[in-house]
């Protein structure tokens, strides 16, 4: 099937769904996907200055192991997803958006996203992926919990997991499964 119906009542073409290493091209395209998911949908005050990663995302991004993808459809950037390499053989997950009338299993952008992340981190022998998020971010603690990652103590992080002020709720996927 071709065709796809989200709940928003918009109907996505799955066939057209890229999913990309980043390029400067998609620099506008991903700050437009994820400040009105953050500022709008979540009410979380943070500013596109305040994130400075966004404005050097294959210098912050590129080291390591690490990468920054975005999900495509057509030349619209629809979905983001990081990996940040902080050393042992261990990673953070980041930035992982998709915009609204993409969301939910029907279409899949954030299931191709997170699958695309955990190839290049096995691809790279990494043993572990870590992330953390907010607490109001309900369905991705689902989704999360639903493709493998465990809920995981902060008090257990490793030293070096790159912590953002805002992260509430933590967990861990083990690459070595």
């Amino acid at each position: 099937m071709a065709d796809e119906q989200t709940g928003s009542g918009v109907t996505v073409e799955l066939m057209n769904i890229r999913i990309l290493p980043y390029a400067d091209e998609h620099l506008l395209g991903v700050r437009d996907l994820i400040l009105p998911i953050q500022q709008d949908e979540f009410a979380i005050p943070i500013t596109y200055e305040d994130q400075p990663d966004l404005q050097n995302i294959a210098s912050t991004y590129r080291k390591g192991c690490g990468e920054f993808w975005v999900a495509l459809d057509g030349s619209d950037v629809v979905g983001s997803i990081a990996l940040i390499d902080f050393g042992q053989r261990q990673a953070a997950l980041r930035k992982m958006f998709v915009k609204q009338a993409y969301r939910g299993r029907e279409v899949g952008v954030a299931t191709k996203l997170l699958e695309t992340l955990l190839s290049h981190a096995r691809h790279k022998n990494l043993d572990e992926v870590y992330l953390g998020t907010t607490s109001s971010f309900l369905a991705a603690h689902r989704f999360y919990e639903k493709t493998g990652f465990d809920l995981f103590d902060e008090a257990d992080l490793p030293a070096a997991f790159p912590k953002m002020a805002v992260d509430t709720r933590f967990y861990r996927y083990l690459l070595t499964r």
